[in-house]
């Protein structure tokens, strides 16, 4: 009996782990290109096993020619200015729709998940053009990579939902103390979110890691000390002769930083969008 119980399960099991292989045969398959000089690279069939042993140098390159410590810090500034901008203006945002009443806010909330729906090609050349006739691109690159990205509907959503879940007594309450409504939202509302708070943030930063074609509009090309880590991969494809490996590895280093965050916050990032009854 306890045998045939076991067999469905194996089963699942089994199916779960071949379509987990499958979806990572792309990440498997660029780490082993990555371990391929130019000449190997481009062999025919491509050499799928064993690796090769230009990981070292293809990562070294990266390094010191085309400078992806620079690139990494770089980015990861810009990256936590968008995350803090976001997360304290999405935070805000949910506490007015959820604990102040004001005249259209139904229709206000309705026109902020408006924006959800809009494509960013829409809104990417009127904007490019707005942070052109500021001078932004040219005197003040992050603030033009950051400041447009501040306001988040996404957040004001999320929050919105997760404080219309927490009891308004606690609102009530707060009001009978005497307590504003940021001093409600620092000492109440922010210490019952963190895990909503983290999964926010985490989905900030890697959109705000992976942007590469508002990067490439508003940045100079000239200008190597503002440049962004996708820009350093696409440079690392450049040249009379793409070098695959090298292309791979800079895929690979560009993508480590997300990875290892998300492996940090993956508890959090789980919690803050499951939908339990204690929210």
């Amino acid at each position: 009996m306890n045998a045939l119980r076991k067999r469905p399960r194996f089963g699942v099991h089994l199916a779960l782990s071949i379509v987990c292989f499958i979806m990572c045969l792309p990440a498997l398959y660029a780490l082993q290109v990555a371990t391929l000089d130019i000449v190997a690279a481009f062999q025919a069939p491509p050499q799928l096993f064993p690796p090769g042993n230009a990981l070292g140098a293809n990562v070294a390159t990266l390094f010191e020619r085309l400078r992806f410590d620079r690139l990494i810090l770089n980015t990861t500034v810009v990256s936590l200015a968008i995350v803090i901008g976001k997360t304290v203006l999405a935070l805000l945002a949910g506490l007015a729709f959820v604990y102040f009443r004001f005249r259209g806010k139904v229709v206000l909330f309705f026109f902020v998940l408006l924006t959800l729906l809009m494509p960013t090609e829409i809104i990417i050349l009127p904007l490019f053009n707005l942070v052109a006739e500021l001078g932004w691109t040219q005197t003040n690159p992050n603030l033009a990579l950051t400041f447009p990205f501040l306001a988040t509907a996404t957040g004001a959503f999320l929050f919105r939902q997760h404080f219309s879940n927490i009891p308004r007594e606690l609102a009530d309450a707060a009001q009978i103390d005497g307590a504003s409504p940021l001093r409600f939202l620092f000492a109440v509302l922010i210490p019952m979110s963190w895990n909503v708070i983290a999964a926010h943030a985490l989905i900030q930063f890697i959109a705000s890691w992976n942007q590469y074609i508002w990067a490439r509009l508003v940045l100079p090309p000239d200008r190597f000390e503002v440049q962004l880590i996708q820009i350093g991969v696409r440079n690392a494809g450049s040249g009379p002769q793409t070098d695959f490996g090298l292309l791979m590895a800079a895929g690979i280093v560009a993508s480590l930083p997300p990875l290892i965050l998300f492996l940090l916050l993956q508890k959090q990032f789980m919690s803050g969008f499951a939908i339990t009854h204690d929210k």
